[in-house]
């Protein structure tokens, strides 16, 4: 059995959410596919889509390929799917994330293979981190375009050598970010020491990965 139906709202976002009901008589799977972006509102046309589902799912799949982008909002939509799934007993997993929201999922600490690890998984903390990372995104955007100015990079080799020298250095990500942008003025201050072996070691794994 296989069904179809779409979920939307009248939101600057435009988030429509398709749903498929697949599987046989002994447990039926619910695969929701969002589209759009997951900001505020979203969770509106989510709750409408999870109220939809006719009774006997076995489970929920979503998958996120199609989401293009997320802010503070996107925590609230995976807390309203854990929830459900709690609420229900049944399981819910997300997958696919591509892009912007992958990254940011990254910045908060989740799993952007299974954000939903957990079943007493509180999103709260996240949401904190998620909004103070959007906050940042200025000064990590400024430091990319440094080190691909400086190491004649692309946009994602740039974010690699930012993550992999904040990791290496166990420093912040923005602090390393402020890092990169203040030693890029003409009498700017040159990165901590040891954020400066961080990036140096960050920058090698880099061009060594791409044969430069």
């Amino acid at each position: 059995m296989t069904s179809t139906a779409s979920h939307s709202t009248d939101r600057p976002a435009d988030l429509v959410i398709e749903c498929r009901v697949e599987g046989g008589a002994e447990e039926e799977r619910a695969l929701l596919v969002p589209r759009g972006e997951l900001v505020q509102g979203c969770v509106d046309p989510l709750a409408e889509a999870l109220a939809g589902l006719p009774p006997g799912i076995g489970r929920i799949d979503v998958d996120m390929r199609h989401v293009v982008f997320m802010d503070t909002a996107g925590l609230q939509f995976l807390d309203l799917l854990n929830g459900h799934g709690r609420r229900q007993s049944l399981p819910v997993t997300t997958g696919h994330w591509r892009g912007q929201p992958r990254r940011t999922l990254e910045l908060t600490g989740l799993d952007p293979d299974d954000p939903l690890r957990g079943p007493e998984h509180d999103l709260q903390q996240e949401v904190d981190q998620l909004r103070h990372a959007i906050v940042s995104r200025p000064v990590i955007d400024q430091a990319r375009g440094v080190l691909m100015a400086v190491h004649s990079c692309t946009s994602e080799e740039a974010w690699d050598i930012l993550r992999e020298a904040s990791q290496l250095s166990n420093t912040k990500l923005r602090a390393v970010a402020e890092a990169v942008t203040a030693s890029a003025g003409s009498d700017g201050p040159a990165p901590p020491p040891k954020v400066r072996a961080a990036l140096r070691a960050a920058v090698r794994t880099a061009t060594g990965r791409h044969g430069r």
